[in-house]
């Protein structure tokens, strides 16, 4: 329910359509009631996305940030509190660049913490200078809204909600959630993979990818220390969380209100949904699950620290300018491939980890 219907530059959320469909034809009028409200609040920042989409390109850099060259990088991020409000221009600013602003509450500190670790990956790693390697400014607004189910990239700021508090907790609790969500930016400033199919599904793989890496990380852990779980705070209840990239299909199982994972693991279980906002633009969520179970067998049979070696054979396939905006799951693997025998060399264990992960996945 998240994405404007051209594809492109879209609004990215967290929450994929087929949970939110779950909960509003609940029998419980409550639980469909909040679901609803958050879909039309989600439909809201749709329309501001779509309108900004839309200018002509003149009036469109009116209100892009001023880029301005700098010799060195450095973390340029915000921190604001919307109060539960929904104008983010009324928001206040609490934290700026490092200097805090006002005393930080328990989702501000989130959203600084897993923001500058998201940073630091990028920069550390990658040297890119914030998501669109130019060093943009990057907002967090917290609070969003009133029990809001939902947290977005909508193309150059980030939206965290609180939580209903009966199925969904604070969005800032899992900074797998902040990492997924900024990396949309990266793939927007480079492949821009088009939001629909196997293209989108790609999309939302690599959002997965590299939040947890951002969550590996900072936790520093190996490949066999990780839970592979995206959003396992989140989504309230020990057993929950929002996706498996260990074991795509499990991330919740006869949850009372969502029923169980949709996600396939494997290509032989893809599933063809419409290419319309209820059929989530063909399953950009629910097969996304095959490339994320990719990434999860080469990373463990590559070993150690997922970002030192896997991940970055899946950053240059993702930041690689061949990589098309239609690319479909085998054009990934192609690259993935490639730039495993550039890095590492024909015939290393590097290679042979990512070739024997993409036939595991059955891509």
């Amino acid at each position: 329910m998240c994405n404007h219907s051209n594809h492109f530059s879209a609004i990215q959320c967290i929450i994929p359509p087929y949970m939110s469909q779950k909960l509003s034809d609940s029998n419980d009028k409550k639980i469909a009631l909040q679901s609803v409200k958050s879909q039309v609040e989600t439909v809201k920042l749709r329309a501001k996305r779509s309108f900004i989409i839309d200018l002509p390109e003149h009036q469109a850099q009116l209100l892009a940030p001023a880029k301005k060259a700098t010799k060195t990088a450095k973390l340029n991020m915000q921190v604001l509190n919307m109060n539960h409000g929904t104008n983010t221009a009324s928001a206040k600013l609490v934290w700026d660049n490092g200097k805090i602003i006002s005393r930080l509450d328990k989702q501000e500190k989130n959203a600084v913490a897993a923001g500058t670790a998201t940073w630091n990956f990028y920069y550390d790693l990658f040297g890119r200078n914030s998501v669109d390697n130019l060093g943009l400014l990057l907002k967090h607004y917290v609070h969003y809204s009133t029990k809001y189910d939902n947290a977005m990239w909508d193309g150059s700021e980030m939206v965290y909600g609180d939580g209903d508090g009966k199925i969904f907790g604070d969005f800032t609790s899992d900074p797998d959630i902040i990492g997924h969500e900024l990396t949309h930016g990266v793939t927007q400033n480079e492949s821009n993979l088009e939001y629909h199919d196997q293209s989108g599904a790609l999309n939302e793989s690599l959002s997965d990818v590299f939040g947890i890496m951002v969550k590996q990380r900072m936790l520093n852990q190996e490949v066999t220390q990780s839970d592979w779980l995206i959003g396992e705070n989140c989504l309230i209840g020990k057993n929950y969380a929002l996706r498996s990239m260990k074991a795509p299909g499990t991330a919740y199982v006869n949850h009372p209100d969502l029923g169980t994972d949709p996600q396939p693991a494997t290509m032989d279980n893809y599933v063809k949904l419409p290419n319309t906002s209820n059929g989530d633009w063909g399953g950009v969520h629910t097969n996304s699950g095959i490339t994320n179970y990719a990434f999860f067998v080469a990373a463990t049979n590559i070993g150690g620290f997922a970002w030192e070696k896997t991940g970055k054979i899946w950053y240059d396939a993702m930041t690689d300018k061949a990589l098309k905006s239609t690319a479909q799951f085998a054009d990934f693997k192609k690259l993935t491939i490639a730039h495993a025998t550039q890095l590492f060399g024909k015939g290393s264990n590097e290679e042979k980890g990512v070739i024997a992960a993409w036939k595991t996945a059955k891509v």
